[in-house]
């Protein structure tokens, strides 16, 4: 081999290993969005207005809440008003008992891909646990009859070793993957003292939606701060959410250093800035 050969393998062979390592390489998240219980001071007095602040900071999904998911919208305005501001929503969460025909069929009109209940309590038992994974399995089938989903969304508790077994272990072991998902709030799981990356790598194929808010400490009583400014590695457990198949990245925050707004805003930031 002369030296022009030499040269011109060596380039190929150095351009063709950028190639590959670009395919790995860290990349910003294509969309995100927010739970809208995060404004929960600002939504009843001006729900629309409020929506359209969150459009314009960058968030493209809604996760709605309250027993009104849609603000006293009809499935036509509802429809209407989320594709002048530009945005999806996915999802709403609603408790157990008020999870009907005539909601899941609204949710269904107006685009919704998930019910998600959130939150059931401490479960005192297994038995207790599993008749909850009962429920939403039936929850599951309404849901599937209009083309969606029914999801649970996990608190501190459900990483709680109950009988010997942790209560969101017995749940995904005991619902019906076509009929019931998962929607893993990692500040919980952390404050749990779960391995979340550990746990996604398990069960990753359950979890389509996640909840991405953060923690200044975990003990004595965990407590909320901004994104870029609390302890949990985002980067790190949102590359392990993806490399698992979660569909959608979804902010919450509960505390504020300042206020809500404020608080949404620099989160926004946060999302567009971060590198998975």
């Amino acid at each position: 081999m002369n030296r022009r050969d030499f040269l011109q393998k060596t380039i190929a062979l150095s351009a063709a290993t950028m190639v590959g390592t670009d395919i790995f390489a860290a990349k910003k998240l294509k969309t995100f969005g927010c739970q809208l219980y995060s404004v929960r001071d600002l939504m009843p007095k001006d729900a629309k207005g409020t929506m359209e602040a969150l459009a314009k900071m960058g968030y493209e999904l809604f996760e709605s809440y309250s027993k009104d998911p849609f603000w006293g919208m009809s499935a036509d305005e509802a429809v209407r008003f989320l594709k002048d501001i530009d945005v999806r929503m996915i999802s709403t969460h609603m408790g157990l008992a008020d999870i009907n025909e005539a909601l899941v069929e609204k949710a269904a009109k107006v685009g919704l891909e998930y019910i998600i209940c959130p939150a059931i309590g401490p479960q005192k038992d297994l038995d207790s646990w599993k008749q909850k994974a009962s429920e939403f399995n039936m929850k599951g089938e309404l849901c599937k009859k209009y083309g969606l989903k029914f999801g649970y969304h996990n608190h501190s508790y459900s990483f709680a070793f109950v009988n010997g077994l942790k209560g969101q272990k017995v749940l995904l072991d005991n619902t019906d993957p076509n009929l019931v998902c998962y929607e893993l709030d990692m500040c919980w799981s952390e404050a749990a003292g779960e391995n979340t990356i550990e746990h996604l790598k398990q069960y990753g194929n359950r979890y389509e939606l996640c909840h991405v808010k953060q923690l200044v400490e975990k003990d004595p009583k965990p407590k909320q701060t901004d994104l870029a400014d609390g302890i949990i590695d985002y980067a790190k457990l949102l590359r392990a959410a993806k490399d698992n198949g979660m569909k959608y990245y979804l902010v919450e925050q509960e505390q504020y250093p300042v206020d809500s707004i404020t608080s949404m805003k620099n989160d926004a930031a946060f999302m567009k800035g971060l590198k998975i």
